[in-house]
C-alpha cells in the first residue's frame, strides 16, 4: 500500500534504484495531452487515466517532462489488486516515439487522479523495467483547481525505527518532488495562440486581469492554509505520525508572517488605504465629468445638424414656391397670347 504522507523524518530513506531525482518540470504539451486523455476515456466517471512520461533526466536528478503518450489502462475500484495495463501497447508505442526523437527515453508515468493510489506502487514496479528510477506526476484535471495542477513522487524504501535486518521492516513508499511547469520559447507561442481565445488581451483590462491574478493566489492561500490545519488536526488526533521536517517548514513559514500588531504598520496600511481610495474617488469623479462632458458635445453637435437641416428645408420649399409661381406666370401669358 502506498501513503500519501511524506515519511517521518526521523526514518531513513533510500530511492528504490541508485538514481536520486530532485524535481520534475512539466511542459504544457505534457498538460494538453493529459487532460485529451481524460476527457476521451474517463470524463463523468470514477475511473482515471494513466500514461507513460517522456523526457530526460539533467544533472542534478532534475526530470524534464517534454511528451507523454496514453496506454490502456484498466482497475477495479472495489479490489486494487486487480487492474491491467497493455504492456505491448506501451512498448510499441515507445518504439514509435524513439523513431521520432531519440533523445527522449521513459521517465516516468502520469495518473489523472489528485491523490496517490493503491495500485501506483504496483504500476511502479511494472515501469521500472523500462526506467531506472520512474517518477509518478499525479495531474488534476478538475478545471476549478487554482494551483499548480500537478504532483510529483518518487518510491523510496522506508525503514521502520528499530532497523532489522531481515528486510520485514523495510517497505516501499512515496516520497514528495518538487515540480515545476516549464516551457521552451516555441511551446510559448503556442499556448499563447490556444489562450488567445480564452483570454482576449483587447477585451480584459489590465487592472481586471491583475484584480483575477490576485484573488486566484488567495484562493490558493488559503486552500494551502486549510490543508496544513487539517494535517495539525489528523497528528494530533493520532491518525497520522508526526513529520518533523513537515512542522519546521511550518514553524518556518509562521516565522516569517509580519507582526500586524505594530501601531505605526497599522498607521501606515490605514494612510496607503486612504490614499488609493482617494485616487479611486476622484478617477470616479473624472471619469463622471468627461462622460458628461461628451455627452452635451453629443447632444449640441446634434441640434446644430438638426437646426442646419430645417434651414435647409426651408430654403427649398421657398425655392419650390418661387418656380412653381414662375410657372403659373408663364401659363397665364401663354393663355392670354393664344387669345390675342
Amino acid at each position: 500500500m502506498s501513503s500519501q504522507s511524506t515519511p517521518p523524518a526521523d526514518a531513513p530513506l533510500a530511492p528504490v534504484t541508485g538514481t536520486t531525482l530532485s524535481d520534475v518540470t512539466v511542459h504544457p504539451l505534457v498538460l494538453l495531452s493529459v487532460v485529451d486523455h481524460y476527457n476521451r476515456v474517463a470524463r463523468g466517471t470514477r475511473k482515471r487515466a494513466i500514461g507513460v512520461l517522456l523526457g530526460s533526466v539533467g544533472r542534478g536528478g532534475r526530470v524534464d517532462v517534454t511528451n507523454s503518450f496514453a496506454v490502456p489502462f484498466e482497475e477495479d475500484l472495489r479490489d486494487p489488486a486487480i487492474f491491467y495495463l497493455d504492456h505491448n501497447y506501451l512498448e510499441s508505442m515507445h518504439g514509435m516515439f524513439r523513431k521520432i526523437n531519440a533523445k527522449e527515453r521513459v521517465v516516468g508515468f502520469y495518473s489523472t487522479a489528485p491523490k496517490i493510489r493503491p495500485n501506483d506502487l504496483r504500476i511502479h514496479a511494472v515501469m521500472s523495467r523500462y526506467c531506472p528510477a520512474p517518477c509518478l506526476v499525479n495531474i488534476d484535471v478538475r478545471p476549478e483547481i487554482r494551483t499548480i495542477p500537478t504532483t510529483a513522487y518518487v518510491a523510496v524504501e522506508e525503514v521502520d525505527a528499530g532497523g532489522g535486518t531481515d528486510g520485514s521492516r523495510v517497505r516501499t513508499t512515496f516520497r514528495h518532488l518538487p515540480s515545476l511547469i516549464g516551457a521552451i520559447e516555441a511551446e510559448e507561442v503556442g499556448v499563447e495562440h490556444l489562450l488567445r481565445d480564452i483570454n482576449d488581451p483587447t477585451s480584459v483590462s489590465t487592472v481586471a486581469s491583475l484584480v483575477r491574478a490576485k484573488m486566484s493566489s488567495l484562493g490558493g492561500l488559503t486552500d494551502r492554509l486549510v490543508e496544513m490545519k487539517g494535517y495539525l488536526e489528523s497528528v494530533h488526533a493520532g491518525e497520522r505520525r508526526v513529520n518533523n521536517a513537515i512542522v519546521y517548514n511550518m514553524q518556518t513559514i509562521f516565522n516569517l508572517l509580519p507582526n500586524l500588531n505594530v501601531d505605526e504598520l497599522v498607521k501606515g496600511a490605514l494612510v496607503k488605504t486612504n490614499d488609493m481610495h482617494m485616487v479611486i474617488y476622484l478617477s470616479s469623479l473624472i471619469r463622471s465629468v468627461i462622460a458628461l462632458h461628451d455627452l452635451v458635445s453629443n447632444k449640441i453637435t446634434y441640434m446644430d445638424k438638426d437646426d442646419g437641416d430645417v434651414e435647409e428645408k426651408g430654403k427649398e420649399a421657398e425655392k419650390k414656391a418661387e418656380e412653381k409661381e414662375k410657372k403659373i406666370v408663364l401659363d397665364d401669358k401663354k393663355e392670354l397670347a393664344a387669345k390675342q
